[in-house]
């Protein structure tokens, strides 16, 4: 009994490292992931991988054809679309509930988010720049005290993360402008004007990705 529990929790482990590779957008759409070379990065047997792997793939952030065949989701324009018309009233809600709760010290996080967002843009780290702005949204959800909806948020970005950390530096400044607005709102506790800034912020900042995956599927 022991060892099955011992054995749960790497896999839990190993699963929790992987999610937040995705979601910080080391792992770009497409790439093929090697379980014994996870196994040999995460000093683990084969086992606890494949386990997480398979957890993946059922959270759709994956594609698990066969141990030799697994490789990150590549969305099309429908998929993508489909997963940002769910998240908008989610973020929505969380948004508002966020600005009802902050803190001066929720404000100061925000702040700090984007100050760091804008560096590693000027840098041309695409990768950094996504992984920060993965974690302002998810910074809103923290504050609004829903756990729930973390939850059903963070399954979404699991397969929207590679995507965005792809084309992040691309779409250039769609991706950040719009924080300011929700900062601006959620500093002033208007949760109509957050409710608006996150929807511009999904909808107008999303759009050079929808731009992109036409140019894909256009061969362009």
């Amino acid at each position: 009994m022991q060892s099955q529990q011992e054995g749960k929790k790497l896999s839990d482990m190993v699963y929790d490292r992987l999610c937040e590779a995705l979601l910080k957008g080391h792992y770009l759409p497409g790439k093929r992931l090697k379980i014994r070379e996870l196994a040999e990065e995460m000093q683990t047997s084969v086992t606890p991988v494949r386990d997480a792997i398979l957890r993946l793939h059922y959270d759709e952030a994956v594609i698990y054809s066969s141990p030799r065949s697994i490789h990150v989701t590549t969305l099309s324009r429908a998929r993508y679309e489909e997963i940002r018309k769910i998240r908008l009233p989610l973020e929505v809600m969380s948004a508002k509930a966020a600005a009802q709760y902050a803190t001066l010290s929720d404000v100061t996080a925000l702040e700090s988010l984007i100050a760091e967002n804008e560096e590693a843009m000027a840098e041309g780290d695409g990768v950094r720049g996504a992984a920060l702005n993965q974690q302002f949204h998810f910074k809103l959800v923290e504050m609004s005290a829903m756990p729930v909806l973390y939850g059903v948020l963070r399954r979404l970005w699991l397969q929207t993360s590679p995507l965005i950390a792809h084309g992040y530096l691309e779409a250039g400044r769609a991706m950040i402008d719009h924080h300011y607005e929700v900062l601006e709102a959620v500093r002033n506790k208007d949760v109509e004007a957050v409710a608006i800034a996150v929807e511009r912020d999904l909808t107008l900042g999303g759009a050079p990705l929808v731009r992109m995956l036409d140019k894909v599927s256009d061969g362009t």
